[in-house]
């Protein structure tokens, strides 16, 4: 049976032309949280104001492009905390509650709002209509990842990598393991789609080059078949395998006997994680493994 994607999608985003404001902006990656959550806000009817960084000069809390969605009773993403995003929750108050229409203001982090990083921010207001999400391109994925096993270890990696823009394909031969919802109530996001295939190995092949893979199956023979192929293919961008520096000897020993490259057996991250986290808790290792996928 052919592999089956069972990953829930979210429906595409209304388009249309840019405002002249808008349009002045360099359009910047969003975040996929943020763009549902805009597209959500605007299916809702509820009115809200987008708040972003224009200009950024010195030291400053983000980038020119990032957002924020301001709603009368709620808030989405960040410009930066303190007393910056402070002024600019009055200001996006402020247009809601005014119609005032959309602008922009320069703010001096220490002259005019005490923030000791003392450089320089222009944010723009504007209220939230569909035909500005056609000047919000999404971000290009941080990594690309094939994760094989979906056990306690990978439901705690894939629960993590739900917060951050990458593509995941997470694979298991048994469907029943995958859990329903990334939490009680709340669906997997689109971007991690869950594969339940027959032979899990087989889909090594679907991987596009450069991809990363982290093989966590319940079988020692099954990560064995699943690394072989990966290293045999030689074009991933990481390859890490859960288990013990004696498990990584094992497998280093068949996959030279088997005649595979030394420079791809070499590049073959077992143990897997950060160095400094310790905790054999699936949360814990969780965390030293996404960590270690960010800093590749």
């Amino acid at each position: 049976m052919a592999a089956r994607a069972i990953a829930l999608q979210v429906p595409a985003i209304a388009t249309g032309a840019v405002p002249r404001r808008a349009a002045a902006l360099s359009p910047r990656p969003m975040s996929r949280q943020l763009r549902r959550t805009a597209q959500a806000w605007l299916e809702e009817g509820r009115p809200a104001v987008v708040v972003v960084v224009l200009e950024a000069r010195g030291s400053v809390p983000r980038k020119p492009g990032t957002r924020m969605l301001v709603s009368g009773g709620q808030t989405f993403g960040t410009i930066g905390g303190g007393a910056l995003e402070l002024e600019a929750l009055r200001e996006a108050h402020a247009l809601l509650s005014s119609g005032v229409a959309p602008h922009q203001v320069h703010y001096p982090l220490g002259p005019a709002l005490r923030q000791h990083c003392g450089g320089e921010v222009t944010l723009g207001y504007m209220r939230l209509d569909a035909q500005q999400l056609i000047a919000w391109r999404p971000p290009e994925p941080l990594f690309q990842l094939q994760m094989y096993g979906a056990g306690h270890v990978g439901t705690a990696v894939a629960r993590l990598l739900s917060t951050l823009d990458c593509e995941v394909h997470w694979i298991d031969e048994r469907e029943e393991m995958f859990p329903f919802a990334l939490f009680e109530g709340a669906a997997w996001p689109e971007h991690l789609h869950v594969v339940a295939s027959e032979c899990v190995e087989d889909e090594v092949a679907r991987a596009a080059p450069g991809t990363h893979h982290l093989v966590l199956t319940h079988s020692h023979e099954l990560d064995l078949r699943i690394a072989e192929r990966i290293l045999v293919r030689g074009d991933f961008g990481y390859l890490g395998l859960i288990g013990s520096a004696a498990k990584r000897a094992r497998f280093v020993r068949h996959f030279e006997e088997a005649g595979i490259d030394r420079r791809h057996i070499g590049r073959l991250v077992c143990p897997i994680g950060i160095e400094g986290i310790e905790g054999k808790e699936p949360e814990q290792i969780a965390v030293g493994v996404v960590a270690q996928l960010l800093r590749r």
